[in-house]
């Protein structure tokens, strides 16, 4: 996990004033495309989890790529959960605030089995405002949040307070 951790800090990017000014952007998208990074990564999220989870569900963008791949490495499904308007059955729908702005995110309605225990996966916890809608929306499905996995998480934002009570790993804290 230590290799893994190391791999993220070396290969992530940083972004100054994106998506809007003040903000500092932590991009990963380079730790994705690097083969052995992304095996790295998605061995210690499996690792840290192992036998907790049924499913592996992805917030839209970045959270896809890590749920497919530990999804496929786990042997489990893997679930969507998108920005609005992007679903074409009937959706539960959950609003929250961002660290730079208000989004909505949704969830099929019949996407998951009731007790289903769910992994939800991402790249970086900022402000907890997305993981914690996507936690509500699992739950108001009927799933069990097992619990949250993030590559990076900024420690100056106020996102694992804002998810308390919530099993959280997170690769690398900045």
């Amino acid at each position: 996990m230590a290799d893994a951790a190391a791999t993220v800090e070396r290969l992530c990017a940083t972004v100054a004033d994106y998506p809007v000014p003040g903000v500092v952007f932590k991009d990963l998208t380079p730790v994705f495309a690097d083969g052995e990074a992304l095996k790295q990564v998605v061995d210690a999220i499996i690792t840290a989890f192992a036998g907790s989870f049924d499913a592996v569900a992805g917030v839209e963008a970045r959270g896809f790529l890590l749920a497919a791949a530990v999804a496929y490495a786990s042997g489990t499904g893997v679930i969507t959960i998108r920005k609005a308007g992007k679903l074409p059955r009937e959706v539960f729908a959950q609003s929250y605030a961002l660290e730079y702005g208000e989004a909505t995110l949704e969830l099929h309605q019949h996407d998951v089995l009731t007790g289903t225990r769910v992994l939800i996966l991402d790249d970086v916890l900022a402000t907890g405002g997305t993981l914690g809608a996507a936690a509500g929306l699992l739950e108001r499905a009927g799933a069990v949040v097992a619990g949250i996995g993030v590559v990076l998480e900024i420690d100056a934002l106020p996102g694992r307070a804002n998810l308390s009570g919530r099993e959280i790993h997170s690769l690398l804290h900045v």
